[in-house]
């Protein structure tokens, strides 16, 4: 498949030997836990891909290994890209089993950085897209996995790339030689703290490609994205935009003395299943649904009577929370993603 590639352009069609009529199966990864686990979609992706040959697995990152993969390219973490690696191996293989990785799947990995958890995820049988902005590291994840066709890695920065163009045509190439009936990729990174948001934002969406997203966040933004409750000053529109997209789950805490250099703060892991888009709540225009979310938080201590008037007049906003059972003084931190759907279908005229 030619995967160990640094290329800047979208992935072309990969050409794939075929699928070997009987199919080896690897040994499971630890089940994974998530609550949202009984409405999880049958995942289309087989067990066994005989699309590239296995390598030998290298040894377990490390700090010191860590450090030594920096050192062979004379570099250091750099905080404008908010690079802390990660020294555990253990945390790699927890986050891999949180998204249920195993042999076959399709993986996305933003920010390989060393390549830790591409190892890792390399290892479980899982074929690695990774998307790198810093080129010493992309060049450097290119040298480390130039003996498996499993990985690719591309020179370019995640919030700016063409991400559903580069899976469209790998998921493509494979399908094309396994005759699935449709597949379904996975998202599973240590990303940078500083592009959190703009990663969740980017990605839930993408329930047509991405059938869950794996994330190794900064501790305080994992608990207000999941966590955040009604009535609360944490509860806010990214609340309501994740919730609309996906099924969120807080897995586990990561403290700071697992990376280096050590950030100020702890971090954790969440797991978004994501929803297709037929799942998705029934609004007219997600557009006009997430500008009315985010105009009613931007008055957030005002009534949602006065908040939206430039949407229609105060006495339509009380009639219409009356008809969705809410009192005319509701504020967005009391209403539920239901809530703002049945608001939004009554008072916004696409």
């Amino acid at each position: 498949m030619g995967m160990n590639r640094v290329t800047t352009g979208p992935l072309p069609l990969q050409s794939l030997p075929p699928i070997p009529s009987t199919r080896t199966l690897k040994a499971p990864l630890p089940a994974h836990n998530s609550t949202a686990g009984a409405r999880r979609r049958n995942s289309p992706i087989p067990l066994y891909i005989a699309c590239a040959k296995r390598s030998p697995s290298p040894s377990a990152d490390d700090y010191h290994a860590t450090l030594r993969a920096l050192n062979s390219k004379g570099r250091t973490p750099r905080k404008s890209f908010g690079q802390h690696y990660m020294l555990n191996n253990e945390i790699n293989e927890q986050l891999a089993s949180a998204a249920s990785v195993e042999d076959g799947d399709v993986v996305l990995e933003i920010g390989p950085g060393t390549g830790s958890l591409t190892n890792v995820l390399i290892n479980a049988g899982a074929i690695v897209l990774a998307i790198e902005k810093d080129p010493h590291m992309a060049t450097l994840v290119s040298e480390r996995f130039a003996g498996t066709d499993r990985f690719q890695v591309l020179k370019e920065d995640f919030v700016k790339c063409h991400v559903r163009s580069h899976m469209l045509s790998l998921l493509g190439s494979i399908k094309s030689l396994d005759h699935s009936k449709s597949r379904y990729a996975k998202v599973v990174s240590n990303i940078p703290f500083n592009i959190s948001t703009e990663v969740v934002k980017l990605l839930l969406p993408m329930g047509d490609i991405f059938s869950e997203v794996a994330l190794l966040l900064q501790e305080e933004t994992a608990v207000r994205m999941v966590e955040s409750s009604l009535r609360t000053s944490e509860y806010r529109p990214i609340n309501v935009f994740v919730n609309f997209y996906s099924d969120p789950e807080y897995k586990f805490k990561v403290p700071r003395t697992n990376f280096f250099p050590q950030p100020n703060v702890d971090a954790a892991v969440v797991t978004f299943k994501l929803k297709q888009p037929a799942e998705y709540p029934q609004v007219s225009s997600t557009k006009s649904f997430f500008s009315m979310v985010n105009s009613a938080f931007n008055g957030k201590r005002k009534m949602l009577r006065r908040s939206l008037q430039h949407i229609c007049t105060s006495l339509e906003i009380e009639k219409a929370l009356g008809n969705v059972g809410l009192p005319n003084t509701s504020r967005p931190e009391e209403l539920t993603l239901d809530d703002f759907v049945n608001l939004h279908n009554l008072i916004v005229k696409v």
